[in-house]
Formats: C-alpha cells, structure tokens, sequence
C-alpha cells in the first residue's frame, strides 16, 4: 500500500508525464503533417489527392500508436521525490525514440511504395472513366 507522499508522487509523476507525451505527440504530429505534404506529393507522383489521403491516415495512427503506446507506459511507476525527474525523463525519452523509429518507417515504406501506389490508383481511375472494370490487381503489380 502506497503512503500519502508516495501516492502524491507517483500521481504526480503520472501528471507531468501525461502532458509532456501527449503535448509532444500533438505537436510532433502537427509538424510531421503539415511539413510532410512536400514528400508525400513527390513519392506519389504529384497526386494531391491521394497525398492528402494517405498524410491524413498517416496522422490517424501516429496518433493511435502513440498514445496506446504512452498509456501502455503508465503501468508499474514507484517515484518519490529523489527518482521523479528521471522517471519522467527516461518515460518520455524512450516514448520520443519510438516515435522517431516509427517515423522513419513510414518514411522508408512510403518512399519504397509511393509511386506503386498511385501507378496503380491512376490505373484504376483511368478503368473507370473509360467505363470498364478495374483491375483486381493491387500496387505491388505496378512496382518499379
């Protein structure tokens, strides 16, 4: 059983440790969309459209996995006054390495299958104006 400092403390820990994660999710999220209109466009062949789709999803689960993955983080603290700072710091950091990993995923696998992508939604769009059946195919059959 936590005593009342202790119990303060770690509620504390949990406090600081929220709103510095979920700041910095917000923010780093706000930068990566807004900046990464650029590539998006570029990796899939000038397509706007699908850019804007894919940075919008792209959003969506930067959002899902981290926040899962920070509220996954809030189990089995024991802080006090002297293990506060660290406890926090190392939280957040470890939070901010997985962000950066995950970030440099999505670019990799983006950068990869980007133009695939949108070689084979222009292939689709084009089926159905002209009026026939699209494809089954998917974008691996349009890699270069």
């Amino acid at each position: 059983m936590l005593e009342l400092g202790d119990f303060v403390m770690t509620h504390l820990a949990y406090g600081l440790y929220l709103v510095i994660s979920v700041g910095m999710t917000i923010w780093v999220a706000r930068a990566l969309s807004s900046n990464g209109d650029v590539f998006l466009i570029r990796c899939f062949g000038q397509d706007r459209e699908l850019a804007a789709s894919t940075n919008r999803l792209l959003v969506i689960g930067f959002y899902l996995v981290n926040l899962g993955f920070i509220s996954y983080r809030l189990n089995d603290w024991h802080v006090d006054t002297v293990s506060l700072i660290p406890e926090i710091g190392s939280r957040v950091g470890i939070s901010l390495l997985v962000l950066g990993f995950m970030h440099f995923f999505n670019m990799l696998m983006i950068a990869r299958f980007g133009r695939a992508v949108a070689a084979w939604a222009n292939d689709q769009e084009a089926a159905i104006a002209e009026g026939r059946h699209p494809a089954p195919s998917g974008p691996a059959d349009h890699r270069a």
